[in-house]
C-alpha cells in the first residue's frame, strides 16, 4: 500500500487571534522562508509571549527536519547568540498533521530591516565592527560544540542596540550534514558577508576605510579563509584592531 504523500503547503495564513492546539493564541507572522513560517505566539495559560516555527509538511518528511532543530538547539542551548528552544506541538492543517516548534520569543528585527532605516542604509564603520564581534564572538561558542550555522546573512541575524553594542541572536540554522571544516569555515566567510552588507555593500565598498577592507579582502572567498581560518581568529583580529586617526564619517 502506497504511503500518502504530504500536501504542498507554502503558507499558513494564521490569523492573530487564533487558539492553536488549546495553548497559543497567534499574536503575529514574525517571517517566513523555503522550510516554514515562525509565528509570534501567547501562551493561555501565562500570557507569555513565544516564537513558533511552523514547518510546511513537504520540507519536513518524517518530522526529520523538526528532530534536527529541536536536537541541535538542545545542543546548543549554552549558547546565547542562538534562540532557546522550549517545546513542540502539533495542528492539523488541511487534513495534515503539522508539527511546529516553540522557543522563547526575542525583541529585536531582522538585520536586514534594522539597515533599511539607518541614515544611507548602512552602519558608521565602529558600529559595523561592534556588529561584527557580539556576531564572531556567538559563532565561536557555536563552533566550540563542533557545530556550525552554515546560512549567515543579514536575513537570519537578529539584532538589538544596547549601549554602544548590540544584542545578537542567530535563526534558521542549516541542516541535513554532519560538520565538516569547510562549513565551519563558511560561517566565518559568512560573518564577513555580514559586515559587508552592513556598511553598504558593492556601492559603499570602495570608501571604506583599511579596517573594513582588510577584514572583507575584496569579498574573496579564498583570502578571506587565508586571513581568518577560524572565528577564533576572527574575533583576535577584532580584539587587537590598530586604529588609523582620522574623523569619524559616512562614507
Amino acid at each position: 500500500m502506497m504511503k500518502t504523500r504530504p500536501p504542498r503547503i507554502d503558507g499558513f495564513d494564521l490569523r492573530p487571534g487564533r487558539v492553536l492546539a488549546r495553548k497559543y493564541e497567534v499574536i503575529e507572522l514574525l517571517g517566513g522562508g523555503w522550510e516554514g513560517e515562525v509565528y509570534r505566539v501567547r501562551e493561555l495559560t501565562t500570557g507569555i509571549d513565544r516564537a513558533a516555527k511552523f514547518f510546511f509538511p513537504q520540507r519536513n518528511p518524517r518530522d526529520k527536519a523538526v528532530k534536527f532543530y529541536a536536537k541541535k538547539l538542545h545542543k546548543l542551548r549554552d549558547c546565547p547568540i542562538l534562540i532557546q528552544y522550549i517545546t513542540q506541538d502539533r495542528i492539523t492543517v488541511r487534513t495534515w498533521p503539522v508539527t511546529f516548534l516553540v522557543s522563547e520569543y526575542v525583541e529585536g528585527e531582522m538585520l536586514r530591516d534594522f539597515l533599511d532605516r539607518q541614515p544611507g542604509k548602512r552602519l558608521l564603520t565602529f558600529e559595523a565592527l561592534h556588529l561584527l564581534q557580539a556576531l564572531t564572538i556567538g559563532v565561536e561558542q557555536i563552533h566550540s560544540f563542533n557545530e556550525y550555522h552554515g546560512d549567515l546573512h543579514t536575513g537570519n541575524v537578529m539584532v538589538r542596540r544596547r549601549g554602544l553594542g548590540f544584542d545578537v541572536r542567530l535563526v534558521d540554522l542549516y541542516h541535513w550534514s554532519a560538520p565538516k571544516p569547510e562549513q565551519v569555515q563558511g560561517d566565518v566567510v559568512g560573518l564577513i558577508e555580514v559586515l559587508y552588507e552592513a556598511v553598504g555593500g558593492r556601492a559603499r565598498y570602495a570608501k571604506q576605510p583599511p579596517e573594513i577592507k582588510n577584514i572583507v579582502r575584496g569579498l574573496r572567498t579564498s583570502l578571506i579563509r587565508q586571513r581568518f581560518r577560524s572565528a577564533s581568529q576572527l574575533r583576535d583580529h577584532l580584539e587587537n584592531l590598530q586604529w588609523e586617526s582620522r574623523p569619524a564619517r559616512r562614507s
